[in-house]
């Protein structure tokens, strides 16, 4: 492959990402064999391997993979964390002769990675633990309000309920003295690799019986022995890492506020939701490469040709 040529697979969940992702690294032993590196938020954690779709241990045996459950439950993982940890797996892959394939859908980290981001300073830990408790003493609407006071810009962007994102702008704006807003109008330095992306855009109705159907295997394959062993734990409900989709619903199932074919369904809806807004997202924030359609018994082919074709 080129020398400095990243390939890019992203597409909504449940949209055969990793499927194709190691089926291109495996296509290209011998030539600048394939790595797959991790490009999904929820699959940078180590706990829910199952739930969140990682790949197994027979496939990471195939291909090398990184960036897959290396991080705790605890940890926040923000896109410019993201961008230094995926920036040294892409280093490392084409300084030993490999070709990096970022593979997942969480867009927004694909898009700083590509296109760069705002060099944030560090904000002291206190300041986040003082945000963090006056998000529970206040309440979120009146942390939104004051919040709206520092960065009305920002405000208007976040969901009322996203603790986190609010968090995160009032410590940035709190312990820089400058809004989280204005530091994300300054645009850092692009990427300098040159990215090939492939996105995957199935039909909707195939991608809503996709997600049902994995969420079932998921069970099979003892994800309610995998979230369990985690919610025994009595994390802190703030941990970043407990927003993949499926925990919340069966800790309220473990909790006996759900039967577990409600917590089940409640899931998928969610799990729907979040391919729509992914979808939506893809059509309005990012110029793909080729779209191709993961049904199509002929998609490997169509992309390896693509890279084959555009190859420099």
């Amino acid at each position: 492959m080129a020398e400095g040529r990243v390939i890019v697979v992203t597409g909504p969940t449940a949209s055969g990402k990793s499927a194709l992702a190691l089926a291109l690294a495996e296509q290209l032993q011998g030539k600048g064999a394939g790595t797959v590196i991790n490009a999904d938020a929820m699959q940078t954690y180590d706990a829910f391997p199952i739930l969140t779709a990682q790949p197994t241990a027979p496939e990471r045996a195939r291909v090398p993979h990184a960036l897959y459950g290396v991080l705790p439950l605890s940890e926040t993982l923000s896109a410019a964390r993201w961008r230094t940890l995926a920036s040294a797996e892409i280093e490392r892959c084409l300084s030993a002769g490999r070709t990096p394939i970022l593979c997942g859908g969480s867009g927004l980290y694909l898009r700083t990675l590509m296109q760069g981001i705002a060099t944030i300073p560090d904000v002291a830990p206190e300041i986040r633990e003082r945000a963090n408790a006056d998000w529970q003493l206040l309440g979120p609407d009146s942390f939104r309000a004051r919040l709206a006071e520092k960065d009305p810009a920002i405000v208007q962007r976040l969901k009322p309920g996203d603790r986190q994102r609010h968090v995160r702008a009032w410590e940035v704006a709190t312990g820089t003295g400058r809004a989280l807003s204005d530091w994300q109008a300054d645009i850092g330095t692009a990427a300098p690799w040159r990215f090939a992306t492939i996105l995957l855009a199935p039909d909707r109705g195939w991608l809503r019986d996709r997600i049902e159907s994995r969420f079932d295997v998921m069970l099979g394959q003892g994800v309610l022995a995998e979230v369990r062993q985690v919610f025994d734990r009595a994390p802190d409900p703030r941990w970043p890492g407990l927003k993949a989709h499926g925990a919340p619903e069966l800790f309220r199932h473990f909790r006996a506020e759900l039967p577990l074919e409600k917590a089940r369904q409640i899931a998928i809806d969610h799990t729907r939701q979040y391919a729509k807004r992914q979808m939506t997202w893809f059509r309005h924030q990012m110029t793909p490469d080729l779209v191709v359609d993961p049904q199509s018994a002929q998609a490997l082919g169509v992309v390896a040709q693509y890279l084959t074709k555009t190859e420099v």
